[in-house]
């Protein structure tokens, strides 16, 4: 009973402090992204910098916290638990200096090819030149000085993947506070009074991304992991994570490509409609953020151990954790996001530059964004499944699915609404993700179903039962007592802060008191580690 609950316990604290961590940043993130709103709007200077940012930052998680950590962690944990000190830090040295020209050859690239890139991601600017301002010109500008964001964050994620490996999460978790806080100083202070504030946020981006890189320096020092970078493209290790990397590309980052391809289709709309995705995007990242990537961060070197160290029985017991944690956060927060949309977007973003038109936007998007919010946080936990076990082929398969799936009904949905008359077809790109993201939790899902690493047992559907009653009677709550938009629209910022704060207080506790009503505990989710 003891290693049950030391098990759970440990895993709960390290997501607890990275989740607390993310928490702080996701906070800095909206001040941050309020700044952008209110100075900014979603003008078409906002819509470039969202393109020029999103490119680098896109790629970072294909390669860095998606394809590279999902290959590394696992590798690395296998030589921390089987092979010698001296051919554990050896490994290090040569993938940091294997990857470090790796990047530093792909960022030359993407200066050098910034009008290109720009056409490929947004050709709805190159083609609209002469309608809407010079969209295209200043993302190209920006991208310049955004997209050696890509070196240094990947680095980063590198550093950061052997902290986590060692169950050092703290330092990860907040180092991303940096990249805000560089942005809230540039948004709030700087760009204001220049005559290019547009460059100015680019040129934060570049010395944010430089900072996160120093601040974990210290940090390997201090565990003698220090990297010494060598070349090391032979190395059998090396070999090993590239071999994993390739296919992890896409199956690690399907909501990534998904993204990137709804803001390629929406460079084609009006003026904005990037910008009202992005608002509603960041907001929706915010539980995602905070919890699903805490969770997924956490459960990955520790079922990357359990599988080096061949132990079945709480390698399964802790993926059952994961799952069953995942579903009682995501459920309700997928429906407080729907039913609380106008009120956050109100309180948060309203003001400035951003008017009661970019409030409706951006409502029809979360609106449509929050129905995948359990799709995207359970493909945080289950893909660390296959990742741990070093199978990067099943991912890669069902997120080429997933990916196809938005493709097709990206297209479908916003001629559909354009068709119908429609003012606001992006809200078709935001569906189209959602039903991709479910598309790829329910794949993953069935397929460690059929490896019987998952178990559909009466306790599962006993707990989803629960958590279903409880949401629905929050989801009561919320009906009866939310105002109409217009009623947060005319009133004070201080009254919208503290009706919503009632709002979310009151709602978390419906929720918590009715599932433990109905008689859940979490000692129902305890981890069941092998007595030996």
């Amino acid at each position: 009973m003891n290693n049950q609950s030391n098990g759970s316990n440990n895993l709960l604290k390290s997501t607890t402090t990275v989740g607390f961590m993310t928490f702080l940043s996701r906070v800095m993130g909206l001040v941050r992204d309020i700044c952008f709103a209110r100075l900014f709007g979603a003008f078409p200077i906002m819509d470039a910098f969202f393109v020029a940012f999103k490119i680098p930052n896109s790629f970072r998680r294909f390669f860095a916290e998606g394809a590279f950590s999902r290959a590394f962690i696992p590798v690395l944990s296998d030589y921390e638990q089987n092979k010698s000190e001296l051919e554990t830090q050896e490994l290090i040295d040569k993938t940091s200096g294997t990857l470090g020209i790796i990047l530093f050859l792909v960022t030359l690239i993407g200066v050098l090819l910034a009008p290109l890139l720009i056409i490929i991601f947004a050709p709805g600017f190159f083609e609209q030149q002469s309608v809407i301002n010079d969209r295209y010109d200043i993302a190209v500008a920006m991208l310049r000085f955004t997209f050696p964001y890509l070196l240094f964050i990947s680095l980063t994620a590198f550093a950061g993947a052997i902290l986590n490996t060692n169950k050092h999460f703290w330092a990860t978790a907040v180092n991303p506070v940096i990249l805000n806080i560089v942005l809230i100083i540039a948004a709030g202070f700087i760009a204001p009074n220049s005559s290019n504030p547009g460059q100015i946020l680019a040129i934060a981006v570049f010395i944010a991304g430089l900072i996160q890189l120093i601040f974990l320096l210290p940090f390997l020092k201090t565990m003698n992991r220090l990297p010494r970078p060598t070349w090391g493209w032979k190395d059998e290790g090396v070999k090993r994570i590239i071999k994993l990397m390739i296919p992890s590309m896409i199956g690690s980052s399907a909501s990534q490509f998904n993204l990137l391809f709804n803001t390629l289709i929406a460079s084609f709309l009006s003026a904005g409609s990037i910008s009202w995705i992005y608002y509603s995007d960041r907001l929706l990242e915010f539980p995602v953020g905070v919890f699903g990537v805490a969770l997924s961060t956490v459960v990955l070197p520790s079922l990357a151990r359990e599988n080096a160290n061949k132990d079945l029985a709480t390698y399964k017991s802790t993926l059952d954790w994961g799952i069953k944690l995942a579903l009682i956060i995501s459920i309700p927060s997928a429906a407080g996001l729907y039913c609380l949309s106008g009120p956050l977007i109100s309180t948060i973003f309203l003001g400035g530059n951003f008017t009661n038109f970019d409030l409706d936007m951006t409502q029809y998007s979360l609106m449509a964004y929050s129905i995948g919010l359990v799709g995207l946080c359970l493909v945080l936990v289950l893909s660390p499944a296959f990742y741990s076990r070093e199978d990067t082929k099943t991912p890669l398969k069902y997120g080429l699915i997933a990916i196809s799936c938005n493709a097709f009904f990206s297209l479908l949905l916003v001629l559909l609404l354009i068709q119908l008359g429609v003012n606001y077809p992006h809200m078709g790109l935001a569906l189209a993700f959602s039903m991709a993201s479910l598309l790829n939790a329910y794949l993953l899902a069935t397929k460690l179903i059929k490896e019987k690493l998952i178990q559909i047992d009466k306790n599962l559907i006993f707990l989803v039962l629960r958590i279903l009653f409880a949401t629905l009677a929050m989801i009561i709550f919320l009906i009866a007592f939310n105002q109409e938009n217009i009623v947060w629209i005319n009133s004070s910022l201080g009254d919208r802060i503290l009706s919503l704060v009632f709002l979310i207080g009151c709602s978390v506790l419906i929720y918590f008191s009715v599932l433990f009503l109905l008689g859940f505990r979490f000692r129902e989710i305890r981890i069941k580690s092998e007595i030996k």
